[in-house]
């Protein structure tokens, strides 16, 4: 009896939206510290706070114009060069009102104030996953998980007008976004973005490299 009282809290303190979108199989697959990290239920508007730094940043000159561009919509995309080795900051919040999550990430900078991008995390729409970063601005996300990795990946950009939601032609988007989540053992992993155009190339990568939080 007590044995089943222990599995039944421990299944009630998981968090299971990230492995039903990538199914059994291919939660299993990823490492376990990966599967903790994205396993854990925060509750009742609670927050995990993960601290690092930006190891790496690089930017094209199409990249750098996008960034600037999408700083009117709420600065969604690094925009400084000068925040590698500069510290970082991910806060991740249980939103009850939705039953997503509200992410905010801080990078720091060699002049002036951090810059802070908000989003928030929505398990809804066609691939099951959608991110909003404001001003009805969002996108789908595919999940896919390998051997030592956690990915999301844009799936298409769309406008929220009144309750309605608006596909973004492609040339429209500023390209595909990868963020993919690296365990690198000893409780540290790596976050890295990568946004990339068909024809322009790959136009922004950011490397940072964060420790687990502390109980």
């Amino acid at each position: 009896m007590k044995m089943k009282h222990l599995l039944k809290t421990l299944e009630s303190e998981q968090d299971r939206r990230f492995r039903d979108l990538l199914g059994e199989k291919v939660w299993a697959r990823l490492p376990c510290a990966i599967r903790r990290r994205f396993g854990k239920r925060l509750t009742g508007g609670s927050s995990v706070t993960y601290q690092g730094q930006v190891v790496s940043m690089r930017m094209s000159a199409a990249g750098w114009l996008i960034t600037q561009l999408v700083r009117l919509v709420g600065s969604p995309l690094p925009y400084d060069m000068s925040s590698a080795g500069q510290p970082a900051v991910v806060v991740v919040t249980e939103d009850p009102q939705s039953e997503g999550q509200f992410w905010v990430r801080q990078y720091g900078r060699k002049h002036g104030f951090p810059q802070v991008v908000h989003s928030s995390k929505r398990f809804c729409g066609p691939t099951g996953l959608e991110e909003y970063i404001g001003y009805g601005i969002g996108m789908a996300l595919t999940v896919e998980g390998t051997e030592d990795a956690l990915y999301f990946k844009s799936a298409g950009y769309f406008l929220q007008v009144k309750g309605r939601k608006l596909r973004l032609p492609n040339w429209l988007t500023p390209g595909a976004l990868i963020i993919g989540h690296h365990d690198m053992g000893d409780s540290n992993f790596m976050f890295s973005l990568r946004l990339s155009h068909p024809v322009l190339g790959e136009m922004i990568a950011q490397d940072c490299i964060f420790q687990d939080a502390q109980e």
